[in-house]
């Protein structure tokens, strides 16, 4: 039995080696061909430690920084080669490969990076934050009630970008010690001013429906993921209906910890693929689509996991539930929307379709999603969190530049 375990432990191992000497070589080309990049020219960076299984937490931020860069110029600055290819691939923004920290230290003596930014809470930040002179940003990878958005690792940052006054007051109750009013910056969702692209499918009169689970995570207190206990059960009844179009966006790290949690995942695919054959006007789609645009504001009804999801969706103001975690260990902060959010428990699955059709019909619930899209996220006119973003880091360059003045006299 030991011998097998091994043996399996062995071929992962040199799987991960392939592919890790794959992605070297395909970024070393990639490098090639796009040539040095020149020197002195960048003053905002972006800290990216992850390969690309979670780029994910990059993807929601290319958007908001390619348009910075149009002011701005944004060098992303990753240390892992899969990451790093990833990044070239598809985010449209000049990376600088740095897997060790004279690589680092190179990029530092190259460019004037007053602005680092950093999208997750990875140990390998603490290795870019041993530099002084610049100051060092969490923009975080979504807004959220999970335990993950009161980490006490806020402050190290020098400032935290928050959506809203409902993160301050989460960081307020939770952390000791913690100055919200100077460390942290209001800037709403950026990412909410690009909320664009075409569906695969041509609307009609079907009712569109967003099942957007999280993953099944790495600790009994953040087992949030519904995959397998909501999600078969009220896929399966969504496709028989022949009113309904669904579309499901599983977390990109789905099975990763929990092979049961990955099976079920495959078969909610395979059923969407089953029904597609079966009816090809219902048009139902998986969604692997590496930008979120239209999948947040075109459907009708959304259904999330307790993740940055729901709150990416509640500031659209559209119909929305959460479903209720069946693990007894989830931690859940209902003081903040998840108090007066409508909850799906996994026994309502059977009957999604009435559940969908009352809470898509309740106008009192659509005034409520208002008036706590606002306590999230504030001004959600489209252009304001733009807005606000840049002006952070017009005032955090601001900030650098007269460091640099003062310590020059």
């Amino acid at each position: 039995m030991q011998i097998a375990k091994d043996v399996k432990r062995a071929a992962r191992l040199a799987r991960r080696v392939l592919k890790g000497r794959r992605a070297f070589f395909d970024l070393r080309e990639l490098l090639a061909a796009r040539g040095p990049l020149p020197k002195h020219h960048f003053r905002v960076g972006v800290y990216f430690a992850d390969s690309d299984v979670n780029i994910y937490q990059m993807r929601q931020w290319y958007a908001p920084l390619a348009e910075l860069a149009n002011t701005h110029p944004v060098l992303v600055l990753a240390r892992n080669a899969a990451g790093a290819r990833q990044l070239m691939q598809e985010s449209g923004l000049q990376v600088a490969f740095v897997p060790k920290v004279t690589d680092i230290e190179r990029v530092i003596g190259e460019q004037d990076l007053d602005v680092i930014l950093y999208v997750n809470q990875n140990t390998r930040n603490f290795q870019m934050m041993r530099y002084g002179e610049r100051w060092h940003v969490f923009v975080n990878h979504g807004e959220s009630d999970k335990m993950y958005m009161t980490s006490n690792q806020y402050k190290t940052y020098d400032y935290a970008m928050v959506a809203g006054e409902a993160a301050r007051e989460r960081l307020t109750n939770a952390l000791w010690g913690y100055d919200v009013d100077s460390r942290t910056i209001a800037i709403g969702r950026p990412q909410t001013d690009h909320l664009s692209g075409e569906p695969p499918f041509t609307p009609d009169s079907r009712t569109v429906v967003l099942y957007a689970p999280t993953w099944e995570g790495d600790r009994p207190a953040a087992s949030y993921g519904s995959v397998a206990t909501h999600g078969e059960r009220l896929v399966a009844r969504l496709l028989e209906t022949g009113r309904h179009r669904v579309v499901y966006r599983p977390h990109p790290r789905s099975g990763v910890v929990d092979a049961d949690f990955g099976a079920a995942n495959t078969r909610i695919i395979a059923m969407l693929e089953e029904a597609n054959k079966r009816d090809a006007s219902a048009q139902h789609v998986y969604d692997t689509a590496p930008a979120l645009g239209w999948q947040l504001s075109l459907p009708d009804v959304a259904i999330c996991d307790i993740s940055a999801m729901v709150y990416d969706r509640l500031a659209t103001g559209k119909p929305l539930m959460v479903t209720r975690p069946a693990a007894p260990e989830a931690s859940i902060d209902e003081g903040g929307y998840l108090s007066e959010c409508e909850w799906l428990n996994a026994a309502d699955g059977a009957r999604i379709d009435e559940v969908l059709d009352r809470v898509i019909g309740d106008d009192v619930a659509r005034e409520r999603l208002g008036v706590w899209s606002t306590r999230y996220f504030g001004d959600t006119t489209p252009g304001a969190p733009t807005r606000r973003f840049h002006e952070a880091i017009e005032e955090l360059l601001g900030s650098a530049a007269d460091w640099r003045e003062r310590k020059a006299r």
